[in-house]
C-alpha cells in the first residue's frame, strides 16, 4: 500500500489554501450505505461465515450454565464464531444485562436494571478457570443507579479471578463511573494487566449518540490511568476504542488520536459501526479495508504501541496481544 499521505486528498475551496478543518477523504470506491429504514447490505469485506463447531457449543453451554452475560452476544459481535469457536475465548459482561444508559449505537438493553447477582463474581471466575483462559476480558453495563456505580462488584470479580486463576492475565473495559474518581481508584487498586475505557466517537457526536457520556471525562479517566501506573510503578497497558461510520470525518478521528496520545494511551482499536437494528443510529458510511490500514498507519505515526484497525475489529479482538509483555516484544 502507498504511503497514507498519498491516499488522502484535501478538500477545500478552489484557489484557497485548505484549512485544518477541511476534510481528508480516502481516494477509492465507496460502498453505498443504506437509506433510513432500509436493511444494510454489507460490503464483501464485512461478510462473516458462520462456523459453529464443538468448541463453540462448549463455550455457549458453559456461559449459559453459569448464567453469565457476554458482550459477544449482547453487542452482537461479528467475531463470536472466531473467538468462541477457534480461540475458546469470551468477553464476560458483569453487573447484569441491562444498562442504565441508552447510547444510540449500542444493542445492549436499556431499562431499569435488576438487582446485582451476588454469585456473579464467583461464576465469572469459575468460567475463567474451567476455560483455562490465559487472558480474561471483563466488561460491564453502566450502573448509574448504584451508589458506587458498580465499582465494588468489579473489585469482587477481579479478586475472584485472581484467587482461582492466579496466572491468568486480566483485561477490563470499564464505564466512566460518572467521573467519581474514588470509585475508579478502587478498581485501579486491583492492578489488572490491561485497563480499557472506550472513547467510542468524536467530540462533535457525543451529545447526539452517547447517553450521559462526556468526551472530557473520558480523556480525564484515561489520563488518570496513566498517572496511576506511573505513581505506583506498575506494568499496565491503557487502551481505548473508536467506532468508525457513525458520521465522523477522518480529520476528526486523527484529532481524537492526538488527544489520546496526550494522555499516553498505549493501544487503540478502530472498527466499523454496524447498526444492530433499524431503530438504532444509521450507518453513515462503510470504511474500506484500505482506509482502516491508513488509520492504523496514522496511529502508529503518533506513537501508539499498537493500533488494531479493521472492518470487523472490536475492543477485545485479539486482546491477548495487548498485555504489557506482548507489547514490549513488538
Amino acid at each position: 500500500m502507498a504511503d497514507a499521505a498519498q491516499q488522502l486528498v484535501q478538500i477545500g475551496r478552489p484557489g484557497k489554501k485548505p484549512a485544518s478543518s477541511d476534510s481528508l477523504v480516502q481516494v477509492g470506491e465507496q460502498y453505498p450505505v443504506p437509506k433510513k429504514g432500509e436493511r444494510a447490505r454489507r460490503p464483501p469485506w464485512l461478510r462473516v461465515k458462520v462456523r459453529k463447531n464443538q468448541t463453540f457449543d462448549e463455550v455457549s453451554s458453559l456461559v449459559e450454565g453459569l448464567k453469565l452475560n457476554t458482550v459477544c452476544e449482547e453487542a452482537r459481535c461479528p467475531n463470536i464464531w472466531e473467538c468462541w469457536g477457534q480461540h475458546r475465548t469470551a468477553t464476560f459482561m458483569i453487573l447484569g444485562g441491562v444498562c442504565t444508559r441508552a447510547c444510540r449505537y449500542c444493542s445492549v438493553t436499556s431499562a431499569r436494571p435488576e438487582l446485582l447477582d451476588p454469585h456473579e463474581p464467583e461464576n465469572v471466575a469459575e468460567a475463567v478457570e474451567r476455560m483455562q483462559l490465559a487472558h480474561a476480558v471483563i466488561t460491564s453495563v453502566d450502573r448509574d443507579d448504584l451508589p458506587d456505580y458498580g465499582a465494588g462488584h468489579w473489585v469482587e470479580t477481579i479478586e475472584a479471578i485472581k484467587r482461582r486463576s492466579p496466572d491468568t492475565k486480566i483485561e477490563i473495559l470499564t464505564p466512566d463511573y460518572m467521573g467519581d474518581w474514588d470509585q475508579l481508584k478502587r478498581v485501579l487498586d486491583t492492578h489488572v494487566d490491561v485497563f480499557s475505557h472506550n472513547t467510542e466517537t468524536v467530540p462533535r457526536l457525543y451529545r447526539r449518540l452517547r447517553s450521559k457520556g462526556v468526551y472530557e471525562t473520558c480523556l480525564e479517566l484515561l489520563d488518570r490511568l496513566d498517572k496511576y501506573r506511573v505513581e505506583h510503578q506498575i506494568q499496565m497497558t491503557t487502551k481505548t476504542g473508536v467506532i468508525c461510520g457513525l458520521g465522523e470525518e477522518i480529520p476528526e478521528i486523527l484529532e481524537v488520536m492526538d488527544d489520546l496520545r496526550k494522555v499516553n494511551v498505549d493501544v487503540l482499536t478502530l472498527g466499523q459501526y454496524l447498526n444492530p437494528t433499524k431503530k438504532h443510529h444509521p450507518i453513515a458510511r462503510f470504511y474500506t479495508p484500505e482506509e482502516f490500514e491508513m488509520l492504523k498507519e496514522e496511529g502508529l505515526k503518533r506513537g501508539f504501541k499498537s493500533v488494531v484497525s479493521g472492518p470487523l475489529v472490536r475492543s477485545s479482538y485479539h486482546a491477548h496481544e495487548h498485555v504489557p509483555q506482548a507489547l514490549d516484544n513488538k
